[in-house]
């Protein structure tokens, strides 16, 4: 495997990991970063770039009998296209974790009153017995609405008005404030309106202008146009057969069920959005959908992460005591959609055994499938793995924990958890 990039001294442990989740967990095309105290100590990456390995896509690698696009029609030519040091993708709910900074960094400037109810920024939101969903409840999964009574189509899903519109009509599935269910899709439609009422800007503008321009991020909620030749296709991956113990991929049969059930949260919750959108269809990589929808490099996750928890070249995102909400527990024990005990601060998941991440101080967001950041405020460790392959698993795919243990075995690093 001819992996890319750096490794700082120690860390060697976190470069074996990888090559070892392509010798033997199937990966295809990722990378991975780690800072620690806002420097870069981990930048790999390796593989082909899109998951089926079917080209390059424009303006990379389109030479004389290469892959990519060639001619005025931008015909396809098939080809191997290697994952290169500016590739991106779709990171699914890791797009989460970057979201919930917004409403803390506007709590932390006074905009935003995480105690307030949501209604007070978004009055149609009052409808259908929420008027006492407060802003908190939204970003810690209490609210009562991860689920639609009627699902959305792939265009009114990326419309920008259907979801809102939707949210604010649609009554609670329980009591909000009173239990805890992961709003996977909804997530998108509820902090994405917030924002804007708060604001007048979409969310993924505010993150671009107050997140990624300052922190020179490649993270997008809503792809340019001129960026989409980095972004590589991703797709379902085989399961492999397990190796040393390092796959455990069996879930427990009421989660078996719970998604195999039409009537379950679980599956509503997951379906909101029919038919299943294409996530590399263009339209799709555009929108604004900041709860699944975000498109980053592995590097960009963890310098995000990085400056949540410190100055990241004289730029830090997170005052203490935001820092310290962050990583508050909200919600705890069985998660009504996903039907495992689950843990979340405001916005973020937490360390626990359904979202292992480095250790009991640790916050950040998996994406389905693969995906992960958080960083680690007590080992100043900040982390961000990116891949095209999608696996079955929510919250703790192998090949990131796998990364993940090999973090945790940095001498330096284990002796600060």
């Amino acid at each position: 495997m001819d992996v890319q990039g750096t490794v700082a001294a120690g860390f060697e442990p976190v470069r074996d990991a990888f090559v070892r989740n392509f010798e033997r967990l199937g990966e295809r095309g990722a990378a991975v970063a780690v800072f620690r105290d806002g420097r870069k100590v981990v930048d790999l990456w390796a593989g082909t770039r899109d998951v089926d390995g079917a080209g390059a896509g424009a303006g990379v690698g389109s030479g004389p009998g290469g892959p990519g696009f060639s001619g005025a029609a931008a015909e396809w030519v098939p080809g191997v296209a290697p994952w290169a040091v500016d590739t991106a993708q779709i990171v699914r709910s890791a797009t989460k974790g970057v979201t919930a900074a917004v409403p803390l960094l506007l709590h932390q400037r006074g905009q935003i009153d995480l105690d307030a109810p949501v209604g007070t920024y978004w009055p149609e939101f009052k409808a259908a017995g929420k008027e006492r969903v407060l802003v908190r409840h939204l970003l810690s999964h209490r609210a009562g609405v991860p689920v639609l009574d009627r699902p959305l189509t792939p265009a009114e899903a990326l419309d920008g008005e259907s979801g809102p519109r939707a949210m604010a009509a649609q009554r609670p599935v329980w009591e909000p404030g009173t239990a805890h269910g992961y709003h996977a899709h909804t997530y998108s439609w509820l902090i994405a309106e917030l924002v804007r009422r708060v604001t007048g800007r979409g969310v993924g503008r505010w993150i671009a202008e107050e997140i990624a321009r300052p922190l020179g991020l490649d993270f997008w909620v809503g792809l340019p146009a001129e960026e989409a030749h980095r972004v590589g296709r991703i797709g379902r991956l085989d399961e492999p057969t397990a190796v040393g113990g390092e796959l455990r991929l069996r879930p427990k049969r009421s989660v078996s069920e719970a998604y195999r059930d039409s009537g379950s949260l679980t599956r509503r919750a997951f379906g909101v959005i029919d038919p299943r959108p294409d996530e590399n269809d263009p339209a799709y990589r555009a929108a604004v959908l900041p709860g699944s929808g975000g498109i980053s490099t592995a590097r960009a996750l963890a310098r995000c992460y990085a400056a949540m928890i410190g100055p990241v070249d004289g730029y830090r995102l997170f005052a203490p005591a935001t820092l310290t909400l962050a990583r508050t527990e909200e919600s705890a024990g069985p998660d009504r959609v996903l039907v495992v005990s689950t843990r979340f601060g405001l916005g973020f998941m937490l360390h626990g055994p359904a979202a292992p991440l480095l250790g009991p101080g640790s916050f950040g967001h998996p994406g389905r499938g693969g995906s992960l950041g958080f960083a680690d405020p007590e080992s100043g460790i900040a982390f961000g793995y990116v891949t095209n392959g999608m696996r079955k698993g929510v919250t703790a795919d192998p090949r990131a924990q796998a990364l993940v243990r090999a973090v945790r075995s940095v001498p330096s690093v284990a002796s600060a958890l």
